[in-house]
């Protein structure tokens, strides 16, 4: 069945379109009486306005683009859940869009939502994207847009993250607290804002504890399926070999876990390991795998509030500034302290 247009219940009522135009925008030029007909004969036929044709008219579309680099990534499927919330209690509807990771799918992404005529757009760019001048030239013609997680530090507007450096920090240094000194770091590509702040957390406590920082101990990936069983033949391949795995990404973390029992290591008995993810299972691993956590949907929620806010209030919106929300160090079994040899505890027996 053909959706009911305004044409329909102009010529049912016998009004000119512009008439029930006007009244179901409860125009003042409409009288009362007519208005009431209208909006129950719309009503009664579940008359919805076009968003499109609305756009068309220079009028709002009531819907927001999200471009992520893939739903199928924890994190940002909490984070739409997020903004979903947010924009349906506001009255916006969602269109997503996913990169995969590809800095030409972004681009077109980012085109294609524009030419549906969006109210503004969250985005988080893809691990590809090392140049944003798209967005530099989306932002000059004054389309409403926020960042969330991966960032721009250098584009002028409201971009939600994590504490990338405070959780870095906290993970390498319950790493030290533990005895771990050879802490390898397993991150993606260098570019990324996520991937620089918490390679500065992990050299931060380095610092701090008197380790000396190690280049040949970090690694970088591409969110390959299988590139971390090949980084950590990379890193154990030296001498010493690690003592502990800190890795900025889930499918690293995991890629890690697989790479070491494949090879016999024990965890944490031989190598600790520490992940930077949002996975729910992350507990029933095995063993149960530390974490640093991040509030990617209480992420999503500041972000679509930010770009509400920017469309709904415009030059009287918030100005343009990095909102950080706080990350949690989740200590689980595969970063326990090394046990000591039994013969420790039987001094004297």
């Amino acid at each position: 069945m053909d959706p009911v247009t305004i044409k329909d219940i102009a010529r049912a009522l016998n009004l000119s379109t512009s008439t029930v135009s006007r009244a179901l925008r409860d125009s003042y030029e409409i009288s009362p009486e007519t208005k009431r007909l209208v909006m129950e004969y719309a009503e009664r036929l579940n008359y919805r306005p076009n968003p499109i044709a609305l756009s068309l008219k220079g009028s709002s579309s009531k819907a927001l683009a999200v471009i992520v680099p893939q739903i199928a990534n924890n994190f940002f499927s909490q984070a739409i859940n997020g903004i979903e919330a947010i924009a349906y209690n506001r009255g916006y509807h969602v269109i997503i869009f996913q990169t995969h990771e590809s800095y030409e799918r972004e681009m077109a992404n980012v085109q294609q939502a524009v030419a549906r005529r969006v109210d503004g757009l969250l985005l988080s760019l893809s691990s590809e994207t090392s140049d944003v001048t798209h967005l530099h030239a989306l932002h000059a013609q004054g389309v409403p847009l926020v960042l969330f997680d991966r960032v721009a530090p250098d584009l002028p507007v409201t971009q939600v993250v994590a504490d990338n450096f405070g959780g870095a920090y906290a993970a390498t240094s319950h790493l030290l607290q533990t005895g771990r000194r050879r802490i390898a770091h397993l991150t993606i590509p260098p570019y990324l804002s996520i991937t620089q702040e918490r390679l500065a957390g992990y050299r931060a406590a380095l610092e701090q504890y008197g380790v000396a920082f190690d280049e040949n101990l970090v690694r970088y990936g591409t969110f390959g399926p299988d590139e971390a069983d090949e980084l950590v033949e990379q890193l154990l391949a030296q001498e010493p070999r690690p003592d502990a795995f800190f890795t900025a990404s889930d499918r690293l973390a995991l890629g890690c876990l697989t790479a070491l029992r494949k090879r016999g290591i024990r965890i944490p008995e031989d190598i600790s390991l520490i992940g930077f993810t949002n996975l729910p299972a992350a507990e029933m691993l095995n063993p149960p795998l530390s974490t640093v956590t991040q509030p990617a949907q209480e992420i999503g929620q500041l972000a679509a509030e930010r770009l509400i806010e920017l469309i709904e209030r415009k030059q009287k919106a918030s100005p343009p500034a990095t909102v950080k929300l706080p990350t949690t160090l989740v200590i689980r079994e595969s970063s326990a302290p090394p046990v000591r040899a039994e013969a420790d505890f039987r001094i004297g027996l």
